[in-house]
């Protein structure tokens, strides 16, 4: 019975430790630090934050199926480099789901609007710091605005593609805004608007801000990117 209790909580511990390096790694990428097409080690890793093997090559594996990194055999890995093309197929994936969420699975969302107040003040505060050009902050305000959204939909399969998806946008468009100097008034702020619209069931004025959120987010993607990008 001990052995099993330790047991246990080796794996606990495991996937704890796997899952925090995970999570550091990801925020490495989205901070610009780890560089699209840069290439690492798993001994590399695993040195830097000082642990085993084990959870570090769990924990790119993690990375690697949401399509952050590309295994590249016999080298290691490589944080995978994504192209305005790639954007143009995530804002259209994201038009879409956004349709199935807000029409066809719109009935499922609570017509209370008190439902919506934790969201709100994520996406206050993602607004707040989208308004400052603060990419930092609103990196993970946004992601946890998106994923607490989804939620209340009450699709879990749905909210999970959702969420990778939103990440690998973010992942995809982050080297291009971190060019900027300043992104002062350059950033969606529409949180709250969306909100206001889903909490009194206005389904087609929610699909109408993120359709043109959609749009302005592209065209300011192709923008950054230059002509003949793809």
């Amino acid at each position: 019975m001990c052995a099993t209790r330790e047991n246990s909580a080796h794996a606990v511990t495991r996937s704890t430790l796997r899952q925090q390096i995970a999570g550091a790694l990801r925020d490495e990428v989205l901070a610009g630090r780890l560089h699209p097409g840069q290439e690492f080690t798993v001994k590399e890793i695993a040195e830097q934050y000082g642990v085993s093997a084990t959870p570090v090559r769990e924990a790119l594996v993690d990375l690697s199926a949401q399509g952050l990194l590309d295994s590249v055999q016999h080298r290691g890995f490589r944080v995978h480099e994504f192209s305005v093309a790639d954007y143009r197929a995530m804002v259209e994936a994201r038009g879409l789901i956004a349709d199935a969420m807000f029409s066809g699975l719109g009935h499922r969302t609570p017509g209370d609007p008190g439902r919506y107040l934790a969201v709100r003040r994520r996406g206050e505060e993602a607004a707040r710091a989208a308004s400052a050009g603060d990419l930092n902050v609103l990196i993970g305000y946004d992601l946890r605005f998106w994923q607490e959204l989804c939620a209340l939909f009450g699709n879990p399969y749905l909210s999970d593609f959702a969420y990778r998806l939103r990440l690998q946008s973010w992942v995809c468009s982050v080297p291009y805004l971190r060019r900027q100097d300043d992104l002062r008034g350059r950033l969606w702020t529409g949180h709250g608007a969306l909100i206001d619209a889903l909490a009194h069931q206005r389904y087609p004025e929610a699909q109408a801000i993120i359709a043109a959120y959609n749009a302005d987010s592209l065209a300011f993607i192709e923008e950054l990117a230059g002509p003949g990008a793809r």
